[in-house]
């Protein structure tokens, strides 16, 4: 089955970014969407550990260890960019100046629900970092991450299995296989890898889904 790379994923979700957009990218496969993000757009990354005003990840080499993202990652810094305590930047997150946040997730159910913090395991270590705080404090809440589980198994769920992050936040899923938008018309496929069916996307998703690609947006 052909699939997107990471990078793909990525790019996919940083076109969909809009100029002026204040945005968290959470930790894991959203942090590579820093170095996609088109030339022509101005677009603020903010991490909740206290930076403001990211740019791409550095050069091998260049990298600075007392500049990090919440994920421990180096990163660059762009003019203007500053850095302050994290109990201001919780403040952003939590008082609704975020435009966009995009997470990874365990699960996403059909209704919007995410579970991206603990898979509940036994010998599961729990990371709760600031999703639910991103999840309910952004206006628009983003999910990347790959359709099927190591086993075989949709991550797209009708109910999540998993403890819940945050319930009804996600608007959009992007995966290795497809875009799909979350929300009162259902699950709508609005594209996904080139030559995939509706049937074949369909036939490794977990939830129904609505084909929307003549509506791409």
């Amino acid at each position: 089955m052909k699939r997107w790379s990471r990078d793909q994923m990525a790019q996919r979700v940083a076109a969909d970014i809009p100029d002026g957009a204040v945005v968290n990218l959470g930790i894991g496969l959203p942090t590579l969407v820093a170095n996609h993000l088109p030339a022509d757009r101005e677009v603020i990354l903010h991490s909740e550990n206290g930076v403001l005003g990211m740019g791409p990840a550095p050069a091998e080499g260049e990298e600075d260890f007392d500049l990090i993202n919440a994920g421990k990652q180096p990163v660059t810094l762009k003019a203007g960019g500053c850095f302050f305590h994290h109990a201001d930047s919780f403040a952003m997150m939590r008082g609704g100046h975020l435009d966009v946040c995009v997470l990874g997730a365990f699960q996403v159910s059909a209704s919007g629900d995410l579970a991206n913090w603990h898979t509940g395991a036994p010998d599961a270590i729990p990371a709760v970092g600031g999703a639910m705080d991103l999840a309910i404090g952004a206006r628009r809440t983003l999910v990347m991450m790959e359709h099927l589980t190591k086993a075989r198994q949709s991550k797209l769920v009708e109910a999540c299995s998993y403890p819940l992050t945050a319930i009804g936040c996600v608007a959009r899923v992007y995966t290795d296989l497809a875009v799909i938008d979350l929300g009162p018309q259902g699950a709508r496929v609005v594209d996904c890898v080139e030559g995939m069916t509706l049937a074949e996307l369909q036939a490794v998703t977990a939830i129904g889904l609505v084909d929307a690609r003549s509506a791409r947006n």
